[in-house]
This record gives structure tokens, C-alpha cells and sequence, in this order.
């Protein structure tokens, strides 16, 4: 009979230590899935903070091009009139290019600084976190866009300029 009592009381200690192993494997389980969650919004945290910086980082690139091809611009349409004037005293058609370049000017100049702003805004939305960066298309691997050659309105006019000639 004491034989039997022993395994009994060995048994009921062996469940005990079970039973407090398992609650101490229950308990770290519950403490790392809070550090997993932690984890994980940390790493959602940083993705976005990442994903903005990508944006604001193109839409900056996008502005400093526009701003360097703008400032490009204005003195070749310059040197264009002049040398259009120069031309005019010889063909007086040549008046109508210089027309044409100017009102070019004149138009560049005009969607030049409302398209600034609408970027500056579009910047800002990304940074106070109203924009929705999926909808935003990612840019900075693609291509510079080229203007398509031969359809340009500079192009017809000078044309037209010089079949007048």
C-alpha cells in the first residue's frame, strides 16, 4: 500500500510542475505576442515613414526639374525672338514667330506656378498623412518623359515660317 501512495504523490507532483510549466510557457507566449505586435507596428510605422519620404522625394525631383527647364527655357525663347526680330527685317512673316514665342513665354509662365503649388499641396497632404501613398504613382525609376517630336506647336510654326521663306 505504500508503494501505491508514493506514485501517487509523484504523479500529483508531476502534474503540479507540468501544470506551472505550462502557465510559465502560457504567460512568455502572451509576452511575445505583445512584443510580435509591438514588432509589427513599429515595422508598419517605419514602412509608411519610408513611403512618405519616397514621395516627398519625388515630388521634389519633379519640382527642381520643372524649375531647371523652366529657367532653361526662358532665355532660348529670348534668344529666339531676337533673332526672329533680326529676321523680320528681311521677312516680315518672321513677326509672327516672334508672336508665337512670346505668347509661349507668356503661357509657360502662367501653368508654371499654379502646378508649384498644386505639388507643394500635394506634399503637404503626404506629410500630415491625408494622402493615400498607394494612389501616388511611383516615379523615380521611370524615364524622363520626352515631348514627342514633330507635334510640337514651336515646331509647326517654325515650319510654316520657313515654307513662307
Amino acid at each position: 500500500m505504500f508503494g501505491r501512495n508514493d506514485s501517487v504523490d509523484t504523479l500529483s507532483r508531476n502534474l503540479d510542475h507540468a501544470r506551472v510549466k505550462r502557465d510559465a510557457l502560457a504567460s512568455d507566449v502572451t509576452a511575445l505576442t505583445a512584443q510580435i505586435a509591438e514588432i509589427e507596428a513599429r515595422l508598419s510605422e517605419e514602412k509608411n515613414r519610408r513611403e512618405c519620404d519616397r514621395v516627398l522625394g519625388e515630388i521634389e525631383a519633379i519640382k527642381k526639374r520643372i524649375k531647371q527647364t523652366t529657367s532653361a527655357l526662358a532665355p532660348l525663347i529670348g534668344k529666339l525672338c531676337e533673332a526672329t526680330e533680326r529676321a523680320a527685317a528681311i521677312v516680315p512673316e518672321a513677326r509672327a514667330l516672334d508672336s508665337f514665342l512670346l505668347s509661349v513665354a507668356t503661357e509657360v509662365d502662367s501653368v508654371i506656378d499654379p502646378l508649384l503649388r498644386e505639388l507643394d499641396r500635394r506634399a503637404d497632404e503626404v506629410r500630415l498623412g491625408r494622402a493615400a501613398l498607394d494612389d501616388l504613382p511611383c516615379l523615380a525609376n521611370e524615364a524622363p518623359t520626352e515631348l514627342p517630336s514633330g507635334d510640337l506647336p514651336l515646331e509647326r510654326a517654325a515650319a510654316g515660317m520657313r515654307q513662307t521663306i
